[in-house]
């Protein structure tokens, strides 16, 4: 509660929403920075704690440049699980790897190369396609 009231009250997300949308750049090359951001930070913290911290700073964003925020949840949450799964500290392989003893850390993390492929595409179909995404969340309303 205390950050959300300092970032209501410094204006902070306004502010980056302001610059990151006045950039002379493509609004797919700021999601592509903003998903690389939550790459890295899905490699060492965990996932509560990025969207605790990044969201109310980049919602504002993603609303100005257009994006959905139902669209924009959903990317967040597929690069976070993204994050937990590669090297070099990626949460999920190490929970694998005390659940599994006798298979080394190696192992596991060869072992989800094809997931984390599989996820890239997925996340670009979801880009490429946003309304992918918003079908159900549409004829809910």
């Amino acid at each position: 509660m205390v950050f959300g009231y300092f970032m209501t009250i410094s204006r902070v997300p306004d502010g980056v929403a302001y610059f990151l949308a006045g950039l002379d750049v493509n609004r797919y090359i700021i999601i592509a920075g903003i998903i690389l951001m939550y790459l890295i930070l899905g490699c060492f913290l965990d996932g509560l704690a990025i969207i605790l911290l990044t969201v109310p700073v980049l919602l504002p964003v993603m609303l100005q440049l257009g994006w959905s925020p139902i669209w924009f949840g959903i990317i967040i949450i597929r690069v976070l699980e993204m994050g937990l799964i590669t090297p070099p500290y990626g949460l999920n392989v190490f929970i694998i790897a005390g659940v599994v003893k006798d298979v080394p850390i190696g192992t596991i993390f060869r072992g989800i190369v094809p997931f984390l492929i599989a996820d890239i595409f997925h996340v670009a179909l979801l880009i490429a396609v946003p309304q992918l995404s918003l079908f159900l969340p549409g004829i809910m309303k």
